[in-house]
This record gives structure tokens, C-alpha cells and sequence, in this order.
């Protein structure tokens, strides 16, 4: 079997067992969201006999055996359909995923690009040219790295939306001015001003580890025949650099980098919790608070999805970048 067939068949038995799963957890959980539902409802009133069928039956067959509710599962994934929250009801797990997702693939996965490209560009230029100023930045840079993440940001809201008042705490966009997310260029300006500290904190946590795996790729790269043939026959240092050094020291990143974007649509769940982002992170922890079942499983859903759906880019790219990749696997 070819290389990417066997990616294929692995894939596919990972995506299956993930949504098995993803299934099977939920309903290991004591109670499920028809209970919580009856109880919120029982607050303000007594419920009959025939709202608590309806409402049963609403999040699911209650006369169904496992192995039914199972296929059901899986005839509502195809559908599109991830069943009505709990928490924020009538409302569709799809629409209140549909809402977040787009903040947090927009501020977190332009972060880490950013993150990953500072990374990759200075660390190629710390191995190049080792004991430069530039080599200096590895301790600064691995040091911000190993700092929590909500102490990062909390500095960084304390200094700059506290202290200066250049920047807000919390929030998406400002929630005075706008009732709701709309299209105009006022709006987009109110989005990019609050997620500059969320992405700071992004970016000073993560690019530390670009930086440092690729400066010892790279000094480790610049070791090889290949490199020390290029500087024989007299090709220019920056061409040596680019092409022989940092264009082979930088395949192991590319596959970190995939995976990382994999997880973009998961969120950065305490930086979301700590400036309150309305991004997907900060609905999983909804979710799990308000014990939406429901919510939690089909926010599972898309990050399990998203991570292998990236991961099987990840593996094709470098099967076609790297020769090795598809010779060895």
C-alpha cells in the first residue's frame, strides 16, 4: 500500500474511534441533559408528565438501547445535526459553535502564524549565526515560554488596560457601541484593538519554542555534507542559508505547526477565560459548568475533526515536501 493510502486507512480508523467516543463519554457521565432540563423548568413551576416525555424524547429516544442510539449518532453527524444545548435552549449545538469558531480561528490562529513565523525566522538566523546578538534571544525567549499562560496575561492586563489604559480588559469587541457582530470597518477596527493583548499573550508564550527547536535544527543542519558542498563551490552565504540550511531545518516545524493549528479551533481555553474572548474555548467551559452535554459533545466533535482533518494536510504537505517521508513510512 502507498504512502497515502496508509494515511488514509490510519485516519479513517482514528476518526471512527474518536467519534466513538466521543459518543460512548457523555453517556458515562451521571445524568444527561433531559434531567437538567426538567429540573431548570421544575424551578418556576411543575412540569407534567407529557413535557417530560416531550423534553426526553427532544434529546433523544429514551426507549432506545445503546447500540440505536448509536447508529442514531451517527445519521445525525451526517446530517449536520449535534442536538439543541441544554444551557442555552432552544438554540442548536451547530449555530452556538457556528458563533464561536470564527473568533477563535481568527485571533489564536493568526497568532500562532505570527508566532510560528517569528519563530522560524530568527531561530534560522540564531543557528546561522551563533553567539550573535541574535543567539541571545533563546534564554529571553524560552524563559517567557515556560510563564503560565494567565499569568502572562494577566501582566499583560494589568500593565497595559489598567495601569496605561491603552488597551481593553475583556471582551471580543466593544459591547457599548455594538449590540451585535456586524460587518463595517468600525466593528472590524473594535476587534482588532481588543484582540491585541489576547494575541500578545499568544505569541509571547509560544514563540520561544519555534525559535529554540529551529536554531538546533538549524546548527544541527549546517553540520551536514550537503551544506559544507554548497560553501565549497562558492554559493553566496544567504543562498546557502535559505536553501541548503533552513529550507531542511525547518521540516520538523512544519509538522509541529500543523498540529498546532489543529488545535486552533479548540481555543486557548484560559487566555479566552481570562480577557472572557467569545471564542469556543470559553464555550467549552460553558458548557461544562452548566453540565450541557449536548454543548460539550459537539464542541469535542469539531476539535477531534479539526485536529485530524489538519494533521492528514500536515502528513500529505510533508510527504510531498520530504522524499524520506514516503520511503520510510
Amino acid at each position: 500500500m502507498s504512502y497515502y493510502g496508509r494515511r488514509i486507512v490510519v485516519y479513517a480508523i482514528t476518526l471512527w474511534a474518536a467519534i466513538s467516543l466521543n459518543f460512548l463519554l457523555p453517556r458515562l457521565l451521571p445524568g444527561n441533559p433531559a434531567d437538567i432540563m426538567i429540573a431548570q423548568m421544575s424551578r418556576s413551576g411543575d412540569v407534567s408528565e407529557a413535557q417530560i416525555m416531550n423534553i426526553r424524547r427532544l434529546f433523544g429516544n429514551p426507549e432506545a438501547s445503546l447500540w440505536e442510539q448509536y447508529i442514531q449518532y451517527w445519521q445525525q453527524i451526517a446530517k449536520g445535526d449535534l442536538g439543541i444545548s441544554s444551557q442555552f435552549f432552544p438554540e442548536k449545538v451547530t449555530s452556538l459553535i457556528g458563533g464561536a469558531l470564527p473568533w477563535s480561528i481568527g485571533l489564536i490562529g493568526t497568532a500562532t502564524l505570527i508566532a510560528f513565523a517569528l519563530g522560524i525566522g530568527l531561530g534560522a538566523l540564531a543557528g546561522w549565526k551563533r553567539g550573535t546578538w541574535v543567539d541571545q534571544l533563546v534564554p529571553s525567549t524560552t524563559l517567557l515560554q515556560s510563564l503560565p499562560y494567565f499569568w502572562v496575561a494577566l501582566v499583560l492586563i494589568y500593565v497595559f488596560a489598567v495601569q496605561l489604559q491603552w488597551f481593553p480588559i475583556v471582551g471580543g469587541y466593544n459591547f457599548f457601541v455594538f449590540n451585535a457582530p456586524e460587518w463595517s470597518w468600525a466593528f472590524v477596527g473594535s476587534v482588532l484593538y481588543h484582540a491585541v493583548l489576547p494575541a500578545a499573550t499568544i505569541v509571547i508564550s509560544a514563540v520561544g519554542g519555534w525559535l529554540l527547536g529551529m536554531r538546533n535544527m538549524m546548527v544541527s543542519t549546517m553540520g551536514e555534507d550537503y551544506v559544507t558542498t554548497a560553501e565549497a563551490k562558492g554559493l553566496s552565504p544567504r543562498r546557502v542559508m535559505i536553501t541548503y540550511g533552513a529550507r531542511n531545518a525547518v521540516l520538523p516545524s512544519i509538522a509541529g505547526v500543523g498540529i498546532a493549528l489543529g488545535f486552533v479551533v479548540g481555543g486557548s481555553v484560559i487566555m479566552e477565560q481570562v480577557f472572557s474572548y467569545p471564542g469556543l474555548g470559553k464555550l467549552m467551559i460553558t458548557a461544562v459548568r452548566g453540565n450541557d452535554y449536548a454543548l460539550m459533545q459537539g464542541v469535542f466533535l469539531v476539535i477531534t475533526l479539526t485536529v485530524l482533518v489538519t494533521m492528514f494536510i500536515t502528513d500529505i504537505v510533508y510527504g510531498l515536501i520530504d522524499p524520506r517521508a514516503r520511503q520510510n513510512a
